[in-house]
């Protein structure tokens, strides 16, 4: 019997359910605002572990932390409590000084490669290189520099924001090494990041997103 491996919710009536999670294929970092009684389908769908936490004070886990399964990267707004959960589930992470704290939204990373947004400076790149082990890139998807917002990845594809340019497009597929797909989610958003919660074994998607978007995102990422 096949498993499951799509959930289509919304979180307290919020259908950018990326904004509330950040996952990979060891465990699932979630908002203590997303309702508990969701936590066990999170589970079931993503298949790892999920601790529920808070960045900064506020649920919008997706939306300040980025990373790979070796290395989870934390805004300075962290707080001492927060870096306690990470550390309590031995969870390897670094901390990030600079202003740009949303790290969520600013970069895609793999576990060998990542692209970030050009507002990080020199000082911000080696932070994250040192973290990460491998130099990351600057780069835009259409025109934004908001790439993590924008975009979600698996093993085996990235889909991201429908206007990207093919000269974008070349740079993500030669630094990531992924297939590149675009599409929408929760009926025409562009902002794929916000709106799909995803690892390399399942994914939670807006509930406001379409059949068409949802079959393909599907379909660019795990078929």
């Amino acid at each position: 019997m096949k498993r499951e491996h799509v959930l289509i919710t919304s979180f307290n009536g919020n259908p950018n359910v990326g904004l509330y999670g950040y996952a990979n294929d060891k465990y699932c970092l979630i908002g203590t605002e997303v309702p508990d009684k969701i936590y066990k389908k999170i589970e079931e769908i993503l298949a790892v572990k999920v601790i529920p936490i808070t960045i900064a004070g506020t649920s919008l886990i997706g939306v300040f932390v980025n990373g790979n399964s070796k290395k989870l990267l934390v805004p300075n707004i962290i707080f001492p409590h927060e870096i306690a959960i990470l550390e309590k589930n031995k969870i390897p992470f670094a901390i990030i000084d600079t202003k740009y704290t949303c790290l969520g939204n600013n970069m895609i990373i793999t576990e060998k490669s990542g692209i970030v947004s050009n507002d990080y400076g020199v000082k911000d790149i080696k932070q994250i290189n040192q973290a990460l082990g491998f130099e990351v890139v600057k780069a835009k998807i259409a025109s934004h520099n908001t790439l993590g917002s924008l975009a979600v990845h698996t093993k085996k594809s990235i889909l991201c924001h429908h206007d990207i340019s093919e000269e974008e497009a070349k740079t993500l597929q030669k630094i990531l090494n992924l297939e590149v797909h675009t599409g929408t989610v929760n009926m025409g958003s562009p902002f794929i990041g916000a709106g799909i919660l995803c690892n390399s074994k399942g994914m939670i998607i807006g509930e406001m997103s379409g059949g068409p978007e949802i079959i393909n995102a599907d379909q660019v990422l795990f078929k």
